[in-house]
């Protein structure tokens, strides 16, 4: 498909943002698998990569790259994660592979984080990509009422449970015209673990893939 050549330009033009000796934050997802073969090439000059997701500690782990838990690592230089849709404002949904709270508490912890998407991404409006929510399970339907209320059709990711032994429930027909305000009242509802609106953390660079190169997005 074209788009993985996208995703791949992309993940490779990310390798010039790795410092010497750095530990990367690294999130999960079809572009950051692209990110983590090509940062295989160079782990001789990092000190290892702190992981969002058990998937992508599998294939740290088989390019022997090491994996560093977050609390003895530190503050990070550099987090690199795709995203599922992104603005012009570098605000981003991410969790279609349900890694939401990881990724988010490692891009917290992070100097700078780096986006990486092919083209199609970039949306000028949030939410025709589903938003995903973590949910503890006793309030899953608590939570789906209130998201209800706020004019979200929630629905139940199937047979799916986090990293963290949750639930996810992706919610469509939201039109986000403001992230950072939609972010801070979907967290506010008790039960919900994060939810997917990477706004009060945006990206600080975006690098698209697209059939002509890649293109460099700042806010």
């Amino acid at each position: 498909m074209y788009s993985d050549g996208m995703k791949k330009r992309a993940a490779e033009a990310a390798l010039k943002y790795v410092e010497e000796n750095a530990v990367v934050g690294i999130g999960t997802g079809s572009t950051v698998k692209y990110f983590i073969d090509a940062l295989s090439q160079i782990k001789h000059r990092i000190e290892g990569a702190v992981s969002s997701s058990e998937a992508t500690t599998q294939r740290l782990k088989a390019h022997k790259i090491p994996v560093l838990d977050l609390n003895a690592a530190g503050p990070l230089p550099l987090y690199v994660d795709g995203a599922d849709e992104a603005n012009r404002y570098l605000q981003l949904i991410k969790g279609g592979g349900g890694a939401l709270t990881r990724e988010k508490i490692i891009a917290a912890a992070s100097d700078q984080f780096l986006c990486i998407a092919d083209q199609d991404k970039l949306v000028d409006v949030l939410g025709m990509f589903p938003l995903p929510v973590e949910v503890i399970p006793m309030a899953r339907s608590h939570v789906g009422r209130e998201l209800l209320k706020r004019g979200g059709q929630p629905a139940l990711r199937e047979n799916f449970i986090t990293d963290n032994g949750n639930l996810i429930l992706d919610v469509y027909n939201l039109k986000i015209l403001e992230p950072a305000k939609l972010e801070v009242e979907f967290n506010n509802i008790a039960g919900v673990v994060t939810v997917g609106l990477f706004a009060l953390r945006p990206a600080d660079v975006l690098l698209l893939g697209t059939l002509d190169g890649v293109r460099v997005l700042k806010p």
